[in-house]
């Protein structure tokens, strides 16, 4: 059996909380909303894996994670994205770039990822965090008047602490995807 496989960043149920909370300033807007709990920022998407090759993720994360220590995000607005795709796609919290959180990307990509296609280089580069809010449902985004569509710019500042990254299985349902830690690894402290 093959497992569908993320990694990510989990947030603080009182960030996500809060979240949460601005999807009610756009009720007009056609989309369908994240379950709170559903709510992260994935460092590397590695798609349906088998058992063997699973086990092989879990142990190269569990390595990663102790190489690189704690460090905080910052969200700052929420915006449509991705950012000059028309019509947007999705609903989304945009944070603040961060060298450290591009390194452990980095080290992630560079860990897992073949030889022959790795994006050599990448440890360093800052990476732009970004939350997926909610996916616009397009169709009756484009039925929508251009005045009819509502401007999402909306400025937030929440911080928190980065102390673990996840492994997370995603089961597509009928009533949207189902998230599970496999294995959460803290980073140093």
């Amino acid at each position: 059996m093959k497992h569908r496989i993320f990694i990510a960043v989990n947030l603080p149920e009182d960030v996500k909380k809060k979240i949460v909370g601005y999807e009610d300033k756009w009720p007009e807007l056609p989309v369908r909303w994240t379950k709170k709990e559903n709510l992260h920022i994935t460092l590397m998407f590695l798609g349906y894996l088998a058992e063997e090759e699973l086990l092989q993720v879990v142990n190269v994360t569990k390595e990663v994670a102790s190489r690189h220590a704690s460090f905080s995000i910052n969200l700052k607005r929420i915006i449509y994205g991705p950012p000059k795709k028309t019509p947007p796609r999705m609903v989304w919290v945009e944070g603040e770039k961060s060298k450290e959180l591009g390194s452990l990307q980095g080290d992630l990509e560079n860990s897992l990822l073949t030889p022959m296609i790795k994006n050599s280089g990448n440890e360093n580069r800052p990476y732009a965090p970004h939350i997926t809010l909610g996916r616009i449902k397009t169709w009756e985004f484009r039925k929508l008047e251009i005045e009819e569509r509502p401007q999402i710019n909306e400025e937030i500042n929440l911080n928190f602490n980065v102390n673990s990254i996840e492994v997370m299985e995603s089961q597509l349902k009928r009533g949207g995807p189902e998230y599970t830690v496999l294995e959460a690894w803290p980073l140093k402290t």
